[in-house]
């Protein structure tokens, strides 16, 4: 087999969604040839090609680049836990900007492959949403303004690389509550209520679609910022809705509210729904399945939930059957 030009590939940011999905995904398909770093103190995540490197430790990403000679990275670290940035923004700019900077050192001047991860939160939400890679970016939270510190420093310092702004990667998480599906039933799980918004709405993709996206991506010559998510827009509350009543879970234990109603700690963002058309024309093909992929998983009211008729099922294997991967039969 002929080895795609992008390996040998590292991976940073694995212990969250999108960088533990493409880990697994990369070193199932080109074993020995993908490295994953994850933090010294996170002793728990094992496995081929995982190496405990703190992404602060300047020296020893030089030394592991020096043995691996890598082509490409896919950096995905960073924090997306929106209350914390709030609280402490210094931490946010340690784990969302400085690990960017870190990663071009690593690098220098070396002809690499690069994908950087962003986020759908760097913009603020409008009525319509479909943001396009244009629009004026105004983060309303922390971690959203630091995000776009990332970018800047990536456009101006490394402008071949592509930046992914994302938005909600369906998929397993390594701990069982990183995550939107993971974090949502860890509450229901233990009979504890999950209070979801109405009125934010993003556009959560399955995270094999991601790993193709990446795998193209990293195969091509296409640079710049490029946005990534599914067509089909939902809130909050509905994503809570779908996994709770596939989940078979207690109705009762879904709350919903509007974003003014939760306070200002920490700020949310409106509708911030993407348009992908940029990335579809530079791919070739659209990648892209809805997420959920039945439409008849998909809620059409507030008391969706409650409905489920006595024929029909309901039960926790059903979201590894349909909200973490894409059905089998299709």
């Amino acid at each position: 087999m002929t080895l795609p030009s992008f390996l040998p590939l590292l991976i940073t940011g694995v212990t969250g969604v999108p960088g533990y999905n493409a880990y697994t995904y990369f070193q199932a398909k080109y074993p020995g040839y993908v490295t994953a770093i994850r933090p010294i103190r996170y002793w728990p995540l094992k496995g081929e090609g995982i190496v405990p490197l703190d992404i602060e430790d300047n020296d020893g990403l030089a030394a592991l680049m020096k043995e691996k000679k890598f082509n490409s990275v896919l950096h995905a670290a960073g924090t997306c836990a929106l209350k914390s940035c709030e609280k402490s923004p210094e931490l946010a700019y340690q784990v969302n900007v400085q690990t960017v900077k870190n990663v071009l050192k690593m690098i220098g001047s070396r002809d690499i492959r690069l994908i950087v991860l962003s986020t759908d939160l760097v913009f603020p939400g409008k009525l319509s949403g479909s943001y396009v890679e244009e629009d004026v970016v105004s983060p309303v939270t922390v971690y959203g303004k630091t995000m776009v510190m990332a970018e800047d420093h990536v456009a101006s310092n490394f402008p071949s690389a592509v930046v992914f702004r994302i938005s909600l990667p369906m998929g397993m998480s390594v701990n069982g509550h990183a995550g939107a599906i993971d974090w949502i039933l860890s509450r229901f799980k233990k009979n504890n209520t999950a209070t979801l918004y109405f009125d934010e709405v993003r556009s959560p993709f399955y995270c094999e679609d991601f790993n193709r996206i990446v795998e193209r991506a990293l195969g091509n010559t296409m640079k710049g910022i490029y946005h990534l998510g599914s067509r089909r827009g939902l809130s909050l509350y509905q994503i809570g809705q779908i996994i709770n009543k596939l989940g078979g879970y207690s109705p009762h234990l879904l709350k919903g509210c509007m974003r003014e109603e939760a306070g200002p700690m920490p700020p949310r963002a409106g509708n911030v729904t993407m348009s992908c058309r940029k990335l579809i024309r530079a791919l070739g093909i659209d990648p892209f399945r809805d997420w959920p992929y039945h439409d008849d998983h998909v809620p059409s009211k507030e008391d969706w939930h409650y409905d489920r008729p006595k024929h029909v099922v309901y039960c926790p294997s059903h979201i590894h059957k349909y909200l973490y991967r894409v059905p089998a039969t299709c």
